[in-house]
C-alpha cells in the first residue's frame, strides 16, 4: 500500500510540474524523501537475499535514449518488460523516459517533459537533474539501470547513493568516438574523461560487446560484465519473408539482390559507404534503407523505406530482403544484425567493432573496413557462395546464441547478486 501510495504522489507531482522544477522544490521534495526512510523497516544481509530471492523487486530503467523514432536501446528496453512481465511477473518494472509533458501511464512509463533535440529524429534532452532525481526517489526502486551517462544517468547515480540502492549503468553508447565523429579529434579526450569518470561511479558496467568492454576497461571501469543483447526470435523468423511480394511492391525483378539496412539516419552508420559500395557493384543490387535514409543523398541504386513502428512488417520487410549490410566499424553492438541473421539473413559487416564479433564466414561475409571498396568485394564474395547454408547458420545462430531468454535471465541474476550485496554499503529499505 505503501508503495502504491509513493507512486500515486510521483504521478501526482509530475502532472503538477508541466515546467521546469525548481532546485528549492527539488529539495524539498528530497527532504520528504529521505524522512520517509528514516522510518523504513531495515533487513539484514541474511533477510535481504530471502526477501529478493522471494519476493522479487522493483527495477527502473531510465535513459534519454528513448524517442517515438528511436532505435536499439528502445527495443532492449521493451523486449525487457515484455520478458519480465512473462517470465519474472515478480519483478515489477518501471521506464523513466523522456516526454512531450509530464505523465505517469498506466503500463508503467513515466514521461518527464524534456525539450525536444532540433534535428534529432524526435529525441528529447532532459535538463534538470534535481528533477529527474526526485522522480527516481518517489518511486522507490530497489535497482537502477541507467541506459546513458546524461542527466538520466546522473540523476540515478544520485538516487542509488540516497536510497542505498544498487545502481548499473548499460554502456550503449561510446561517446567519445561519437564526439570525435561528430564534433572533431580534439573532442574526443574531454569527453573520454567525462564518460569515464562516470561509468566509474556505477556499481556495475555492462556492455554489450568485448569491443565496448576494452573502452570501459581503458576507462578504468573494474566491475564489467559483458552481456550481449538478443533478439525475439518467434518476431524475426524466415517465414514471415515474401520475396516475390517485396520485388513486385518495389517493382524490381527476381533477378534483383537486396541488401537491407535498418536504423537511424545517423553519420555513424555510414550510410554513403554502403550507397557507394552498392553504386560500385551496379545491377542487379540493390540497397534498402529501412527509416535510415532520411538525409541520404539520392543513388538509383537506393529504395528508402519510411521508419516502421509496426515490428510484424518490419519482421516482414527484413526477411523479405537477401542479406543485411552494415557499415559502422565502431559499433557497439548492431541489433538489427541479430534481427537479420534471425530472420535467415547472411550478414555482410565490418570485422571490427561489435558487429565483428557477431558475424563470421559461416553465417555471413566481413569486409577489412567500411570503405566502399572493401564493402563491394564482401558483397559480390557473400553472392558467389551458396546462400541457402549460410541463411540457414544464421538462423540457427540467433536461435542458440542471442535469445532474449539469455540476455534477460543473465540480467536478472546480476540485479539479484548486487541486491544481495547491497546491504554491505547501505541497508535494504523494504517497503510494506
Amino acid at each position: 500500500m505503501r508503495q502504491r501510495g509513493l507512486e500515486k504522489k510521483a504521478a501526482l507531482f509530475l502532472a503538477a510540474s508541466n515546467s521546469v522544477i525548481e532546485n528549492q522544490r527539488a529539495r524539498e521534495m528530497h527532504q520528504q524523501v529521505a524522512a520517509h526512510h528514516e522510518n523504513l523497516i531495515r533487513l539484514d544481509p541474511a533477510e535481504a537475499q530471502a526477501f529478493v530471492g522471494a519476493s522479487g523487486f522493483h527495477l527502473i530503467d531510465t535513459t534519454m535514449m528513448f524517442a517515438p523514432r528511436s532505435g536499439g536501446v528502445k527495443r532492449y528496453l521493451l523486449a525487457k518488460r515484455a520478458w519480465l512481465e512473462k517470465r519474472r511477473p515478480d519483478v515489477r518494472h518501471t521506464l523513466v523516459v523522456p516526454g512531450s509533458r509530464n505523465e505517469a501511464d498506466a503500463n508503467g512509463i513515466v514521461h518527464v517533459a524534456a525539450t525536444r533535440l532540433p534535428f534529432g529524429n524526435g529525441y528529447r534532452m532532459p535538463a534538470s537533474i534535481a528533477k529527474w532525481e526526485t522522480i527516481l526517489r518517489m518511486l522507490q526502486p530497489d535497482i537502477i539501470e541507467a541506459g546513458d551517462v546524461f542527466v538520466p544517468g546522473h540523476a540515478a547515480l544520485e538516487a542509488g547513493q540516497a536510497l542505498g540502492v544498487p545502481v548499473v549503468g548499460f554502456c550503449h553508447t561510446d561517446a567519445a568516438t561519437l564526439a570525435a565523429l561528430h564534433f572533431g579529434e580534439w573532442a574526443e579526450a574531454p569527453t573520454f574523461n567525462f564518460w569515464a569518470q562516470a561509468y566509474q561511479r556505477f556499481d556495475h558496467v555492462v556492455a554489450p560487446s568485448q569491443h565496448m568492454a576494452n573502452r570501459l576497461i581503458e576507462a578504468g571501469v573494474e566491475r564489467l560484465t559483458v552481456q550481449q543483447l538478443g533478439v525475439d526470435t518467434d518476431l524475426f523468423h524466415p517465414s514471415r519473408g515474401d520475396r516475390a511480394r517485396l520485388h513486385r511492391r518495389l517493382g524490381l525483378t527476381n533477378e534483383h539482390r537486396l541488401l537491407v539496412f535498418a536504423g537511424r539516419p545517423a553519420r555513424e552508420k555510414n550510410i554513403d559507404s554502403m550507397i557507394d559500395a552498392v553504386e560500385r557493384l551496379g545491377e542487379p543490387y540493390r540497397l534498402v534503407l529501412i527509416g535510415a535514409g532520411k538525409d541520404a543523398r539520392y543513388s538509383p541504386q537506393v529504395i528508402n523505406l519510411d521508419y516502421e513502428r509496426d515490428p510484424q512488417k518490419l519482421a516482414g520487410l527484413i526477411a523479405s530482403c537477401d542479406a543485411c549490410l552494415h557499415a559502422n566499424e565502431n559499433e557497439i553492438f548492431g541489433l538489427v544484425v541479430v534481427e537479420a541473421m534471425a530472420a535467415g539473413l547472411p550478414v555482410v559487416g565490418c570485422r571490427t567493432g561489435g558487429v565483428g564479433e557477431l558475424i563470421d564466414e559461416t553465417v555471413g561475409q566481413r569486409a577489412e573496413s567500411s570503405d566502399p571498396a572493401d564493402l563491394a568485394d564482401a558483397i559480390e564474395a557473400l553472392f558467389a557462395r551458396d546462400l541457402e547454408p549460410i541463411s540457414a547458420a544464421a538462423r540457427k545462430r540467433a536461435e542458440t546464441r542471442h535469445g532474449w531468454d539469455s540476455t534477460f535471465e543473465s540480467l536478472t541474476r546480476l540485479y539479484t547478486r548486487l541486491l544481495a550485496e547491497a546491504p554491505a554499503r547501505a541497508p535494504l529499505a523494504l517497503t510494506a
